[in-house]
């Protein structure tokens, strides 16, 4: 068995579809207010209203993505003006992560896994 998708449930499709676009450096090509697909290869990503209304106090889910270089990335969110949680930190684990809120408040982690020298 495999995920097969991650779905944000959300009041404003276009909003969020729209950050998750520029923050992946994607175009779907599509301005749906109802359904998007942001990544459609191995696990989806959509972003989707059912019809009811969100509080967004999205409290325990979080996303994360490996990137090339966490701290090109925090440049690059900082100039979009993405508000940020925590500022790029080595891990014990062997990962540089740092960690940003979405439009709806779900905190997104990026992280770079770095190599044993």
């Amino acid at each position: 068995m495999k995920i097969g998708e991650v779905g944000l449930l959300t009041n404003d499709v276009k909003k969020l579809a729209d950050f998750y676009k520029l923050l992946l450096g994607v175009d779907n090509g599509s301005n749906d207010n109802i359904h998007q697909t942001i990544i459609s290869e191995e696990t989806m990503l959509t972003i989707y209203n059912d019809g009811t209304h969100k509080n967004n106090t999205n409290q325990n889910m979080c996303l994360a993505f490996t990137v090339d270089d966490v701290d090109a990335e925090y440049n690059r969110l900082l100039g979009l003006g993405v508000e940020i949680i925590e500022k790029p930190k080595l891990r014990p684990w062997g990962a540089k992560n740092m960690s940003f809120y979405d439009p709806d408040k779900n905190i997104i982690y990026f992280r770079t896994l770095l190599k044993n020298e």
